[in-house]
């Protein structure tokens, strides 16, 4: 059985039928996952077909994008983006390169339409992960950066949206990978602390990534931020 299938997509900007790819959902299972989500697959990368890219104006979206657009920001994609597009069928199948090629137009379509924050920080975490996969630790934490900006964002406008527990998690682990130590302790602990997250999942995250920053700053001879100094734990 081929690991590929296709489905059919109308572009939500030039309203076009297309085939794109997608990977057979027997063939989706990770066998390892880093600590910010990032997923490890045997065969074939789930994630390098995320992105639907319309071949006839290049409008690359991902299913989380709106529903539908209004003319004003069809007539902006079109304007920074859409009128140099020459014919390009990302439809089969993709390696590294069409991989990033594709998160990074879907990211400028994002821009473009001024898609939500919540949109664009995952597709700025993907892109950082697609570096992650290739080995490029400085581009890795330039788009890690870029992602917790928009996450941190996403936080402060969006509260009541998706789990504030995963979403808290996640910036508190994106800080500690990008050495930024006392934030991510305050943010694990707003998640320990919380009395409304019930997410047992996100606190045992948190406590374990908590203790884990607590053993690399002693490592390292760091002082230990106020919290972790109050709490002795």
């Amino acid at each position: 059985m081929e690991p590929l299938y296709q489905i059919k997509v109308q572009c939500l900007c030039c309203e076009s039928n297309y085939q794109t790819s997608r990977v057979r959902p027997s063939l989706k299972k990770a066998y390892k996952t880093d600590t910010d989500f990032c997923s490890y697959y045997k065969t074939i990368n789930p994630d390098y077909y995320v992105v639907r890219i319309c071949p006839f104006c290049g409008f690359a979206a991902t299913e989380n994008f709106k529903e539908s657009l209004s003319e004003k920001q069809k007539a902006a994609y079109y304007e920074k983006l859409g009128n140099q597009w020459k014919h390009r069928d990302y439809g089969m199948e993709r390696g590294e390169t069409e991989a990033m090629e594709c998160y990074k137009l879907s990211l400028l379509t994002a821009q473009a339409i001024g898609e939500k924050d919540r949109v664009i920080a995952a597709l700025l975490h993907h892109i950082a992960w697609l570096y992650r996969y290739d080995g490029k630790q400085e581009q890795e934490n330039r788009f890690l950066k870029f992602a917790l900006d928009a996450y941190v964002r996403v936080y402060e406008t969006e509260t009541d949206s998706l789990s504030n527990a995963r979403l808290m998690f996640l910036i508190g682990d994106l800080n500690r990978r990008l050495g930024e130590f006392n934030q991510a302790v305050r943010w694990f602990g707003r998640v320990i602390q919380d009395k409304k997250i019930v997410d047992a999942a996100m606190i045992r995250a948190s406590r374990e990534q908590w203790q884990n920053i607590r053993a690399e700053m002693t490592g390292q001879g760091l002082e230990l931020p106020e919290e972790m100094q109050q709490s002795g734990s």
